[in-house]
């Protein structure tokens, strides 16, 4: 009985994380989103990082403001909880630290009630970031736009880390300074999100977040649950976590090359 379902819960993870892998083709992140009843709304990103990545968040912040359905907007997080990140209801944390040889680069997390996202977290592993691989601004540009763009519901343009870039943070890549440069959004991440928040909702979150979610901002790859797309230890992955009626914790992974 637990293997069928677990294997039910996997295909409809599967499912709900399925999209279309070409460039410039629609890379939503399934069909998850924050609930508004009008656009734009405006998403809080609690600032649990260090002097080293400040201007980073804040960058990634003013980027997708410009969007014409979302604003963010950054607000002081605990920074007592950096280590943990525990997610918040209705918050996107924001969080830093030396979490150790974990093999990954960064991490985006979203909670979720059906196709609503309740809380968020992000997190940036400063056991890589302090080696000169990974020390550079750009490197540090692409991967915190792209985390906190994982946050709105948006998916990776390209997973390709070899092919031209495609001037797009939600492109994946080993040389983010380009040409052209990965360090921002483009103009497809915004007619993406266009698309995304379309729709308005009867509710605005934060709504109830799901039990148990708040527990499940971990480091190790045992702490993520089921890997439904990608490979461990390699370019990027995505592990869903199942909490009961109706509720995930979905986690999307850089690994360090």
């Amino acid at each position: 009985m637990r293997r069928r379902l677990l294997a039910a819960l996997t295909a409809t993870a599967v499912s709900t994380l399925t999209f279309a892998a070409p460039a410039q083709a629609s890379h939503s992140w399934g069909n998850y989103h924050w609930a508004r009843t009008a656009n734009p709304f405006t998403l809080k990103l609690d600032n649990n990082v260090d002097s080293s990545w400040s201007n980073y968040l804040n960058t990634a912040s003013s980027d997708w403001t410009p969007s014409s359905v979302l604003n963010t907007t950054v607000v002081s997080g605990s920074f007592g909880s950096r280590s943990s990140c525990a997610p918040t209801t209705g918050h996107v944390e924001v969080c830093n630290g030396a979490y150790g040889s974990t093999g990954w680069l960064g991490i985006a997390s979203i909670s979720t009630t059906g196709n609503h996202i309740s809380s968020a977290y992000v997190k940036v592993n400063d056991t890589y970031f302090s080696q000169a691989q990974y020390n550079t601004p750009a490197y540090r540009r692409l991967v915190m736009c792209q985390e906190v763009g994982h946050t709105f519901g948006l998916d990776h343009q390209d997973t390709n880390q070899t092919n031209t870039n495609l001037g797009s943070c939600m492109d994946y890549s080993r040389n983010p300074a380009g040409p052209p440069s990965n360090e921002h959004p483009n103009s497809h991440d915004f007619t993406q999100l266009q698309t995304i928040y379309s729709h308005l909702d009867s509710f605005n979150t934060p709504t109830v977040a799901p039990s148990g979610a708040s527990a499940l901002a971990g480091n190790a790859r045992s702490s993520w649950g089921e890997r439904v797309r990608g490979t461990d230890g390699r370019g990027v992955a995505t592990y869903v976590r199942e909490h009961g009626r109706g509720n995930y914790t979905i986690t999307r992974v850089i690994w360090a090359n």
